[in-house]
């Protein structure tokens, strides 16, 4: 009966948000509580939804104050330099172009937002293509793939929601897997010099017919220039190292680095009172949006942890399980994870599909932790720049004016051949089992 009600949970919450009829916070809230309460668990339930949510808390706070810190950091003009260091390296010569791109999706990626790093590394770059008539379908590819393989990062969507569903720290999914994502940024480095050597040989560019000394230059807004705050560039580049280095050593709490990082961030930068205020209300939407799913989320969990749905599910596909195939779950999930972007949009499979995949795994012996990061290959990392579920899909597509399907046909097999090469990684590096 519990396996029954769990899977009607799971199908209901699928379709309602994969056909927009609820949005996720809605869907997640609703639902489960509908599903505990048709299970006669009463007013247990309103306990069940409160042990969800102190297991997700650490997470959503350090989400919000992640996506503040960066947010702080950016407005302050960061990664200017940065941006303004790669346009003059990759002069006028197309293969530098194109890994001039990558470098420069992955480095501002690191607020872990698809629709900032496309709103920056496009018009940067856009201008060069065209003027050497390079196809824009290759810049959107590259994009696509750099900042995918980025979104890997422990304050990105995909990671922190496969802790949340596996109710462990984000440290615990992400630590084991930094070598495998660098093997990942290496790979789209390597696609997009290939690219790049693809689109000079189509062009017929020879060494001597590139301009000599000549860079794009980026231009800035006014209010842009009034935030930019460029004699504490090095101070802020300390400050995020330190951050980040406090969160993955282990030495802070991840929500912590990045509580504490925010507030030097703003006593650094934006000394005034009015100042910090407006930078904070500046990014507190996306950061309240992120929050609110995944507390609604933790409350999603924690009814179908609590009353046992998840564990009678699991039992139930384990008994569909050879046991010969369950050591190899993680390796077939990772193979997988890029095309389910196409199908399930981020919360319906972190807080659907894969919790229950994880509790199968965790029926034979495996740590479910193992499913997290094979998901995390893919599943709406080097996915989600091209699946339609995700609206970053549609800014990109919109910047660059390339159709969705000729951006699907030409960056999906990139994508899905760099989370094989990850997947590969994983198991080389004994991440996942043989």
């Amino acid at each position: 009966m519990l396996a029954l009600l769990g899977l009607v949970t799971i199908l209901a919450l699928l379709a309602t948000i994969m056909t927009n009829k609820l949005s996720p916070l809605v869907a997640l809230i609703l639902i489960p509580i509908a599903a505990a309460l048709i299970g006669g668990f009463g007013l247990e339930t309103t306990g069940f939804m409160v042990a969800g949510i102190k297991k997700i808390a650490p997470v959503a706070v350090m989400f919000v104050f992640a996506i503040v810190f960066f947010g702080i950091l950016s407005d302050a003009g960061m990664m200017d330099p940065i941006i303004n260091r790669v346009l003059k390296t990759v002069g006028m010569k197309p293969a530098r172009i194109t890994v001039g791109t990558a470098i420069l999706a992955m480095m501002v990626h690191l607020d872990g937002s698809g629709a900032v790093t496309f709103l920056v590394t496009i018009p940067a770059m856009l201008p060069l293509y065209d003027r050497l008539k390079m196809r824009r379908v290759v810049l959107a590819a590259i994009a696509a793939i750099a900042a995918g393989t980025a979104n890997m990062l422990p304050w990105g969507g995909p990671t922190l929601r496969a802790a949340s569903s596996l109710g462990v720290e984000v440290t615990t999914v992400f630590n084991p897997m930094i070598g495998v994502m660098i093997v990942g940024m290496l790979s789209v480095l390597g696609f997009a010099y290939l690219l790049g050597l693809r689109e000079e040989k189509r062009l017929g560019y020879a060494g001597s017919d590139f301009a000599k000394g000549e860079s794009h230059v980026r231009e800035l807004t006014e209010e842009e220039q009034a935030n930019r705050r460029p004699k504490l560039f090095w101070v802020n580049i300390l400050l995020t190292i330190a951050v980040i280095a406090a969160m993955i050593t282990g030495i802070l709490p991840a929500a912590i680095s990045f509580m504490l990082g925010t507030v030097f961030a703003l006593l650094i930068n934006y000394p005034r009172p009015e100042a910090q205020k407006t930078r904070i209300d500046a990014h507190a939407k996306a950061a309240l949006m992120m929050a609110s799913i995944l507390f609604a989320a933790g409350a999603f969990t924690g009814i179908m942890r609590e009353t046992g749905m998840l564990k009678a599910m699991a039992e139930t596909a384990a008994g569909f399980v050879s046991p010969e195939f369950a050591s190899h779950m993680p390796a077939a999930v990772g193979v997988l994870s890029m095309p389910l972007s196409l199908l399930f949009d981020p919360d319906s499979y972190y807080f659907g599909v894969m919790k229950v995949i994880a509790e199968v795994y965790q029926t034979f012996g495996g740590d479910p932790v193992a499913i997290g990061q094979a998901s995390i290959l893919g599943q709406m990392t080097t996915g989600f720049p091209v699946s339609p579920l995700t609206a970053s899909t549609f800014l990109l597509i919109g910047l660059t004016g390339v159709p969705l399907g000729e951006h699907q046909k030409f960056t999906i097999p990139l994508a899905f051949a760099i989370t094989l090469i990850m997947t590969i990684a994983a198991i080389l590096f004994g991440v996942f089992p043989l």
